[in-house]
């Protein structure tokens, strides 16, 4: 099996505030971004690296990419209004790949993951059609009713069944594929993950978990970095 990883990084930042997208920040002397290609790049079981960028940065990320000089990294792809378009428009870059291909989708803005997330990914890939990542969530979750300013507490699930995903999702091609092209008739839903389009297009598949860190957290405000 060919792994393939797909950094998502076409967002256009508009929690962060600021002038550039977050993929672009610098972090320890490199744009974010860099971090997450990096790590791919470096890891045994992945074959091929493709990064998803905003249109209108398309040119910034191939610079990324230039000065980089990864062995594995080098295809740029298109990315799509919302984050599921995004996947789609790489999926379909990747539809001529073959039935034997695996695709590890993972959000740019966790530049922390770890040679063990995408190894547990990639050997989890050898037995299942679907894997996610998370953790246990330590939090206590409120299901809340209401309005922005009228919100009130209307439930409180029961904790230890709730877990945090994280990114890398991987899938094998042919079944991620089928479940996106379900997903573009249906206009009603909108996923925020792969792993959740899967579930709903195609629950006959178990989407097997692996265990993330606490270390691959994602960068949504400023604070964040």
């Amino acid at each position: 099996m060919k792994n393939i990883a797909i950094v998502l990084a076409a967002g256009n930042g508009s929690r962060m505030g600021g002038a550039l997208p977050k993929q672009f920040l610098e972090l320890e002397g490199r744009p974010v971004v860099a971090h997450c290609i990096d790590a791919f790049d470096r890891a045994p079981a992945i074959d091929e690296v493709a990064v998803v960028t905003h249109p209108g940065y398309r040119d910034l990320m191939q610079s990324v990419l230039d000065a980089g000089g990864w062995r594995k990294a080098g295809r740029l792809i298109t990315g799509g209004d919302e984050r599921h378009l995004s996947s789609f428009n790489a999926i379909r870059a990747y539809a001529g790949a073959g039935d034997d291909v695996n695709l590890i989708f993972h959000d740019a803005a966790r530049p922390w993951v770890s040679q063990r997330i995408i190894a547990r990914v990639a050997d989890a890939l050898l037995h299942h059609e679907a894997v996610g990542v998370a953790i246990p969530c330590t939090d206590t979750v409120w299901q809340t009713s209401g309005s922005t300013k009228q919100r009130r507490v209307a439930a409180v699930p029961d904790r230890s069944t709730l877990c945090c995903a994280q990114t890398p999702q991987a899938f094998r091609r042919p079944l991620i594929d089928e479940a996106y092209r379900r997903l573009m008739e249906d206009t009603a839903f909108k996923p925020t993950d792969d792993c959740s389009v899967v579930l709903r297009y195609m629950p006959q598949t178990v989407i097997h978990v692996v265990e993330g860190e606490a270390e691959n957290r994602k960068i949504t405000y400023s604070c964040d970095i």
